[in-house]
């Protein structure tokens, strides 16, 4: 597995969803990656770099950039664990956050209980009468 970074001439998401759609067909590509603010696009996969760059300078000015090792599954599995526990830590922190008094609450109640004198929910309800051709037959139905 190579990951192989490319210098592209990208401007717009149409130039990038051009250059991801001649990626995609080439065999070998586990994941593509296209950065359009630095034109930068990150391929990892089984692919030789010089077929993809062939088939890129095609339509638009390519480069590359570099090609190296793609990042072993330990080093992944340690970041994602670093990830989980960021996550958790800040599940922490928003749990200890003070949750409103009763005082705010009720206060907030009030500011909301005025407008409930205008709402009726009965008003909002729709009654429909719907006739068959069983019970009319000369009812006009279109099928």
């Amino acid at each position: 597995m190579k990951k192989i970074v490319l210098n592209l001439d990208i401007n717009d998401a149409k130039e990038k969803q051009k250059a991801m759609k001649v990626v995609s067909s080439l065999p070998g590509i586990d994941s593509i990656g296209i950065d359009v603010n630095e034109k930068k696009m990150t391929v990892v996969g089984s692919v030789d770099p010089v077929s993809l760059v062939m088939k890129l300078r095609k339509s638009r000015h390519t480069d590359i950039l570099s090609v190296g090792p793609a990042k072993d599954e330990e080093e992944k599995e340690e970041e994602e664990a670093i990830e989980v526990e960021v996550k958790e830590e800040k599940q922490e922190e928003e749990a200890k956050k003070e949750v409103p008094d009763d005082d705010q609450q009720m206060a907030a109640v009030e500011l909301v209980n005025p407008y409930k004198i205008y709402y009726n929910p009965y008003d909002a309800a729709q009654f429909y009468y719907v006739q068959s051709a069983q019970d009319n037959p000369n009812f006009c139905t279109i099928l």
